[in-house]
């Protein structure tokens, strides 16, 4: 059986595709953690790449550096919690309809054959939603 192998900062750094920078702050975070020094180089073991990947992918679903690590410190590392990923996948799903929704009125705005955009009866549509969420951030307004 071979014995896993220790990476210096710069091999993480290359296999992970990472900046040496990036590595630095997810260890001031504590999301990976060396294992020693080699000199003034810190040493990680091999599996640091694995973590590194998660962490990749869990930033690209849209978690925080900080919901990363609290999934990191509950469970063992390739446990992930899965009503997060369900929590989140929700999220991302709302958001989706709501870009599609922007990308449907700048599409239709880029088109209009109306003279002016505030001629246009469905891009009024489009300001009066927009007008609705906003209002519907801020809650009700209060009065002095």
């Amino acid at each position: 059986m071979k014995a896993q192998e220790n990476l210096d900062i710069g091999q993480v750094a290359k296999r992970s595709g990472l900046p040496a920078s990036t590595l630095r702050y997810y260890e001031e975070k504590g999301l990976i953690r060396a294992i020693g020094r080699h000199g003034l180089r810190r040493v990680f073991s091999a599996g640091v790449v694995d973590q590194l990947a998660l962490i990749t992918l869990g930033r690209n679903a849209g978690f925080s550096l900080d919901e990363i690590g609290g999934m990191f410190a509950a469970r063992p590392l390739m446990e992930i919690d899965r009503a997060a990923l369900r929590t989140k996948a929700d999220e991302l799903e709302v958001k989706i309809k709501q870009l599609s929704a922007v990308r449907d009125g700048l599409r239709h705005a880029a088109d209009c054959k109306a003279p002016s955009h505030l001629e246009c009866p469905t891009f009024r549509r489009f300001m009066q939603l927009a007008t609705k969420r906003n209002k519907a951030r801020k809650g009700p307004r209060r009065t002095a």
